[in-house]
């Protein structure tokens, strides 16, 4: 029974632990509006969008239901590769991503937080990067909701 609680715990704050690892924001668009809102804004300010996944599209081609759901990954390698320089791992997670979904009839666009980039790699020596980084998620996820 103890063990059964501690797992019951371990996911109860595991699952609060990811919700304060993010930054989400409301859209009052589409879902779709506000991918192309994103990826104009990405762009114009030099970053490349390498790839823009539509995961609803994929649920469809397997004959099931999804909500929509766009990733969009995107950089400059200005900004990652003194990440991956720190720690190479973290080219895991870079470029960076941003989900665009609808949740309850509601268009969020969320990002995980640089700082967490950077804690989960225990980056040092580019704290600048994921100062530009931060300021450039949120301009650009502002831009998308505008």
């Amino acid at each position: 029974m103890r063990l059964l609680s501690f797992f019951i715990s371990l996911f109860f704050l595991t699952g609060t632990a990811m919700a304060d690892d993010w930054i989400t924001k409301k859209s009052p668009h589409s879902v779709e509006q506000t991918v192309a809102q994103f990826t104009k804004a990405a762009e114009g300010a030099g970053a490349k969008v390498f790839a823009v996944v539509d995961h609803q599209k994929g649920a469809k081609s397997v004959d099931a239901e999804l909500a929509p759901a766009t990733l969009v990954i995107f950089g400059n390698p200005k900004i990652g590769t003194p990440v991956m320089q720190g720690n190479i791992r973290a080219a895991l997670d870079l470029p960076l991503r941003v989900l665009v979904f609808e949740e309850n009839g509601e268009t969020t666009i969320g990002y995980l937080k640089p700082q967490e980039l950077k804690a989960r790699y225990n980056v040092t020596g580019a704290d600048p990067v994921f100062e530009k980084m931060t300021g450039a998620l949120n301009k650009l996820t502002d831009a998308a909701i505008q």
